[in-house]
């Protein structure tokens, strides 16, 4: 029973996790430039953004489906979304990258600690894709939910496992920050664009076929 939303909470947190976006950017350049403490600083704030963002998605589902009817449109249009975010990413996203910034040094404040906090909050909170990404993926958990006899336990235990499998590797980015920082080449990026875009699809795929047959692979 336990092993279906934790295996669907990783699977959640691998696909933001090699996504290549401006948050990873972001947090390479505040660990080079300030620190371990300063990635830290950062990517709690991406983390707190995350909690927020997946709690009021969950609850704006849970409020729009009074019927089922609305429950499996709600579902579709989520796993439509995520297979049409993979095929971006495999197809379409360019592979841009900062590496070329000029590293540049500062001891940090608690005052700094803060500004990189809210920095990070904000990027992520006013980031549409992320935005639509949670809407997409509480929709489909939601009616994923609905096989299971504790339906809330189920959608909490999914996105617990998805945010603290997510803020590990973010976590790790931090301590790594100088290699990876390396590794972003335009060919790399490619690469894992179309690896990332290829777990979302599979991802959507799998969801709108538990809809569709009203079984979510629950076992």
């Amino acid at each position: 029973m336990l092993f279906s939303p934790i295996i669907k909470g990783i699977a959640i947190g691998l696909m933001l996790s090699v996504s290549v976006g401006p948050v990873i950017f972001a947090i390479i350049k505040q660990s080079i430039n300030n620190g371990h403490r300063g990635g830290m600083a950062f990517i709690i704030g991406v983390s707190v953004s995350d909690i927020i963002l997946v709690s009021l998605c969950n609850f704006f589902t849970q409020l729009f489906s009074s019927t089922g009817t609305l429950e499996k449109i709600i579902g579709f249009g989520g796993s439509f979304f995520l297979i049409g975010l993979g095929l971006y990413n495999l197809f379409l996203k360019k592979s841009v990258t900062k590496q070329d910034e000029v590293v540049i040094k500062v001891k940090l404040s608690k005052r700094g600690m803060v500004s990189i906090f809210f920095s990070g909050f904000l990027m992520n909170t006013l980031n549409p894709a992320v935005i639509l990404f949670w809407i997409a993926t509480s929709a489909s958990i939601m009616v994923s939910a609905k096989t299971f006899p504790h339906e809330i336990q189920y959608r909490v235990l999914v996105f617990l496992t998805c945010l603290i499998f997510n803020l590990s590797v973010d976590i790790s980015k931090v301590f790594l920050a100088g290699k990876i920082r390396n590794r972003l080449t335009p060919h790399n990026i490619h690469i894992i664009n179309r690896i990332s875009g290829v777990i979302f699809i599979i991802f959507g795929c799998v969801l709108l076929y538990g809809i569709y047959t009203g079984h979510v692979l629950n076992h």
